[in-house]
């Protein structure tokens, strides 16, 4: 294994004392001193948190046709959205529509396409586009040109209007916007995009990788008299999985299905061409032989990945996918992939550490939020 990768963040969180390690071949920070998880948790579901994402991959489609291209590979339907305008989407593989990577597909135009994969996945998915392109549309691994930090929350707005940034876009819209704060007289060049992975009200702002470290300073000093704190990997993962938000490499991956994870949502069924295809519309048709559903414990076990789950009768009906404690409800919550013939309300058993654990099927979310 190679020497882990670094954000251009990276010399904030050493001076902040984060706990750094290794994700998807980043050092990336997992929590910060002074409360860890928990206090970073709080502060995004009740005021304001930031979290260093450049390890997310960037990559650029670009050329005559980029978005058709795009539109007849991924599964979302890139015809119903506009410029200005990003989309959940799925790179899935062609023969069992097993999912490849998760990723946002940002619609510049109809000859330019910018696309954040998830940090391990952009090598390949970057290598299937390419290798499908037609003449004309080229594909650019941007990995390390860009530097992304997610401003989450209820007063995340607050902050980033401090900056002079715009604020008022719908969820999922993004506008490109100058700011001056970068220590140059032509200013920086900031991709402001109502997005987020928390549940919460937030943005997620797209900077060039040398104006990164600019832009995070500014946005910790505005941010002080909000309640701000910056945010590790670790609340991250418990903010999304209180929301049943996908991780891919567990609740999603290639021999997990969009149809067997419920994100179908993701996927235009209408349209005449995309990467599995057939072998999604068939298992759609015939039914999932399972699904993924949220568990909920009825005791203080915690659920964490690769644990089997076992039905009321004792017997093997799946695996946990995602799992962790629950700041929001201080209890254990997690994702798992279940047999058909388990639903929503049914007790089952898990297998933790040797001790079987009572839970609950739930249907996500376990806590009452939108990012819209």
């Amino acid at each position: 294994m190679g020497e882990l990768l670094r954000s251009p963040l990276h010399d904030r969180h050493v001076a902040l004392g984060a706990k750094l390690a290794d994700f998807g071949g980043w050092e990336m920070p997992i929590e910060y001193p002074g409360g860890g998880v928990l206090r970073e948790h709080a502060a995004v579901r009740s005021a304001v948190g930031m979290f260093d994402v450049s390890h997310l991959g960037k990559a650029r489609v670009h050329g005559p046709g980029a978005a058709a291209f795009v539109n007849a590979t991924l599964t979302g339907d890139l015809a119903r959205i506009g410029p200005g305008q990003a989309q959940y989407t799925l790179c899935c593989e062609e023969e069992t529509g097993g999912v490849v990577d998760d990723l946002i597909a940002y619609l510049f135009s109809d000859t330019d396409v910018f696309l954040v994969p998830n940090a391990a996945n952009t090598a390949e998915v970057v290598r299937r586009l390419a290798a499908a392109a037609p003449p004309g549309v080229a594909v650019d691994n941007l990995h390390t040109a860009f530097g992304v930090i997610a401003v989450q929350g209820p007063r995340s707005a607050e902050l980033v209007a401090s900056l002079g940034l715009p604020v008022d876009g719908a969820y999922m819209s993004f506008v490109r916007a100058g700011w001056t704060g970068a220590g140059n007289s032509v200013g920086a060049d900031i991709v402001v995009c109502r997005s987020g992975y928390t549940g919460e009200h937030g943005f997620e702002l797209v900077s060039r990788w040398a104006d990164t470290p600019a832009l995070w300073d500014a946005l910790a000093a505005a941010g002080a008299s909000l309640g701000v704190l910056p945010c590790g990997l670790g609340a991250r993962d418990t903010l999304r999985t209180e929301m049943g938000y996908p991780l891919h490499g567990q609740d999603l991956s290639p021999s997990i299905t969009p149809v067997q994870a419920r994100a179908g949502w993701a996927v235009g069924w209408g349209k005449p061409r995309f990467w599995g295809r057939d072998a999604l519309l068939a298992e759609r048709a015939s039914g999932p032989s399972r699904l993924l559903w949220g568990l909920r414990s009825t005791d203080r076990a915690i659920p964490r990945p690769h644990m089997t789950v076992y039905d009321r009768d004792g017997s093997p009906a799946g695996e946990v996918t995602s799992g962790t404690f629950s700041p929001t409800l201080r209890t254990g919550i997690g994702l798992a992939l279940l047999d058909r013939g388990v639903g929503e309300g049914d007790t089952v058993r898990v297998d933790v550490r040797g001790r079987s654990s009572a839970m609950t099927v739930v249907r996500p979310p376990f806590v009452t939020a939108s990012p819209k």
